[in-house]
């Protein structure tokens, strides 16, 4: 069911002002930007491996992302799993007893469709689900 590790998500206050250090400190292959406007939030993406890194900057004082700067500050905001059906994803952890944030799978970055479960049932870690499009 799980494929990869998709992507690890960091919260930072201004992307403009990060990337320089990913791209050229890290040197990690810069993707380009995007603002995901349902989930409030402007992404940067680094590839490493078959993985990448994805900074998010808040767009709106009610977003996600700006909730957790004001509360806990820069620092990695969630880890991203690619699972080949989501929907069967969500099922399963529904069935163990995993508290989701998402029942229903939503729009993210690239157009995967995505779903978050609560850090309550992974240990403290926000764990995305999400499956590439088509």
């Amino acid at each position: 069911m799980v494929e990869k590790i998709e992507h690890i998500g960091i919260a930072v206050e201004s992307i403009d002002e990060m990337v320089p250090y990913y791209r050229d400190a890290l040197g990690l292959e810069y993707g380009g930007e995007e603002v995901v406007e349902e989930q409030k939030v402007r992404v940067a993406f680094f590839g490493i491996g078959e993985s990448s890194i994805e900074l998010l900057e808040a767009t709106s004082e009610d977003s996600s992302i700006a909730k957790f700067l004001a509360k806990r500050g820069p620092g990695i905001h969630h880890i991203a799993v690619r699972v080949d059906d989501i929907e069967r994803a969500l099922t399963q952890h529904e069935e163990n007893g995993a508290q989701l944030i998402d029942k229903t799978p939503r729009i993210g970055a690239h157009n995967m469709r995505i779903a978050f479960v609560h850090p309550r049932s992974t240990g403290g870690v926000l764990v995305e689900l999400c499956q590439s499009p088509g």
